[in-house]
């Protein structure tokens, strides 16, 4: 199984960024993909997840800011980000959790400005 993350980079408080994760070796339209973060000097926490009948899940204080979505043809979940704030600056992970076992890509470092 492979993740890979993009479309991280430095952006300014009150920008957008979207996220791509694209998936390989698995099945991708039958499973839940999730968004995690981890900011420095904290643990990782849960970002956003979407099951595999594309419902939305978010941490409650990134409600309305942040939207996940998935293309089952081109295999990728997205992260669309906005008015995004300094706290918010992390090394943003895609997961997927096949049978028991977490899956991580290498993440990207969203930063953000004041």
């Amino acid at each position: 199984v492979q993740l890979q993350a993009s479309g991280g980079g430095l952006v300014q408080a009150g920008g957008s960024l979207r996220l791509s994760c694209a998936v390989s070796g698995i099945i991708f339209s039958i499973n839940d993909m999730g968004w995690y973060r981890q900011a420095p000097g904290k643990q990782r926490e849960l970002v956003a997840t979407i099951t595999a009948f594309s419902n939305p899940n978010y941490a409650e204080s990134l409600k309305g800011r942040f939207t996940i979505s998935r293309d089952n043809a081109k295999r990728t979940v997205y992260l669309q980000m906005n008015s995004l704030k300094p706290e918010d600056t992390a090394v943003y992970y895609c997961n997927v959790n096949k049978a028991g076992i977490d899956y991580w890509g290498k993440g990207t470092l969203v930063t953000v400005s004041s």
